[in-house]
């Protein structure tokens, strides 16, 4: 999948320089799916204090370490509620980490931290796989759909920069002026990216749903990428960009800087 042009019209800021995401504005969807209900806290009371967290242990699933996490808090009712919490080891995302529902509710954060750590690697390896499994099945009726649009943007960005440019020594080089629009247009869409990055799945789906004024996104229709654009184009009026000379400029001067911002962000799966 790829996008045919982007024009380079508008203007971004510098790797160097941070990102600061648009508030909140859009309205989150109204819907819940089976996953949602399963991740969501009772609505019956609201939390009365801070998330706290703290390591269990560590599982090994089909290969794969993963860490887990006791999460705690106080609710509105003075008691304390938890839940387990698993992530990756190499997870570095939000969408990566996979929880429980709230199965414990204690009058002390002491009772639920001792019932939780009695709990044998057993169990807590069948908790993992409950959770994955809710996971998997909401993800096998629609893609997640922050995680789509960076996928496809990361994807469309290292198509239009291509090799970076060096010399037949493996130096930096300047590029000629086809090749700046292209890497311009490269990171145009990385700032698209990291700012969706920034925002929270369920605020992302609201936003995307305000975009396309409810109009939902069928990923097996012919039409996806033509309501992607749709969003992409919205996001990126959002970003106060330079215009392209001055970012040339720019990057001739930092192309270091500029390339491991790009390398960190699409080849390690991380924030740069």
């Amino acid at each position: 999948m790829t996008f045919s042009t982007v024009t380079p019209a508008l203007t971004t800021p510098t790797p160097g320089l941070p990102l600061h995401p648009t508030p909140n504005i859009f309205p989150r969807p109204q819907h819940s799916t089976r996953r949602d209900r399963f991740l969501q806290k009772p609505r019956s009371f609201r939390i009365f204090d801070r998330l706290r967290r703290r390591s269990v242990a560590f599982l090994e699933r089909e290969g794969e370490t993963w860490a887990c996490f006791l999460v705690t808090f106080r609710g509105e009712d003075g008691r304390w509620y938890g839940y387990f919490s698993f992530r990756p080891k190499d997870g570095e995302f939000e969408e990566d980490e996979v929880r429980t529902a709230d199965i414990f509710r204690e009058a002390s954060e002491g009772e639920i931290d001792h019932k939780a750590r009695s709990l044998g690697r057993p169990l807590l390896s069948g908790l993992l796989a409950s959770a994955l499994h809710i996971r998997e099945d909401s993800a096998a009726e629609t893609p997640k759909l922050r995680r789509w649009f960076r996928s496809m943007l990361s994807e469309n960005s290292q198509g239009l920069a291509g090799d970076w440019p060096q010399d037949g020594n493996g130096a930096v080089s300047e590029p000629d002026i086809g090749k700046l629009k292209s890497l311009y247009a490269s990171y145009r869409l990385d700032q698209v990216c990291h700012l969706i990055a920034l925002v929270k799945p369920e605020d992302f789906e609201g936003m995307v749903s305000s975009i396309l004024e409810g109009e939902p996104i069928d990923f097996a229709s012919k039409d996806v990428l033509q309501f992607a654009m749709m969003v992409v184009e919205f996001i990126d009026n959002l970003i106060p960009l330079p215009p392209f000379d001055t970012w040339a400029r720019d990057f001739i001067e930092n192309q270091g800087i500029y390339a491991l911002y790009s390398h960190t962000l699409h080849r390690e799966g991380r924030l740069p």
